[in-house]
């Protein structure tokens, strides 16, 4: 015959049903910040910062950047629709216009082996004017 048998069961019950309801009202509450929460801030994962690997900087990229262009490195399976997405997506600027450059890998030599850089892409991303992106920020 145990002593304490009898109450530890129905602790144990009241236990975990007030656990489950303090647990469906943290969460409920939670879920229903998040859906009405519409703030404008970028989101931080996702396909976007799959398609845009980097922005590049480089002199060419600063000149033409007073033009309100923009040259990012892309993912090579990436499309102009999936770029203009994705800067939306990560600034919240819709683009005018986006060119895609295919980029050939060097050939390079490590004594008597040869081999090849990755082939890569860039993209020139237009903007509206009177928008810009802050690229060169901390460089």
């Amino acid at each position: 015959m145990s002593l304490f048998a009898d109450t530890t069961k129905e602790e144990s019950i009241k236990s975990e049903t007030k656990s489950a309801a303090s647990m469906k009202d943290l969460y409920g509450s939670k879920t229903t910040a998040a859906k009405n929460d519409k703030s404008g801030t970028a989101v931080k994962n996702g396909r976007a910062y799959r398609v845009l690997v980097k922005p590049l900087v480089t002199e060419k990229a600063s000149v033409v950047a007073s033009e309100n262009k923009y040259i990012f490195s892309v993912d090579r399976d990436a499309n102009k629709i999936e770029i203009a997405k994705a800067i939306n997506e990560v600034y919240g600027i819709k683009p005018t216009e986006v060119n895609v450059i295919r980029v050939k890998g060097k050939k390079v030599r490590h004594g008597k082996t040869q081999g090849q850089r990755k082939d890569w892409k860039k993209a020139v991303v237009t903007l509206p004017a009177g928008k810009s992106i802050k690229v060169y920020e901390g460089v």
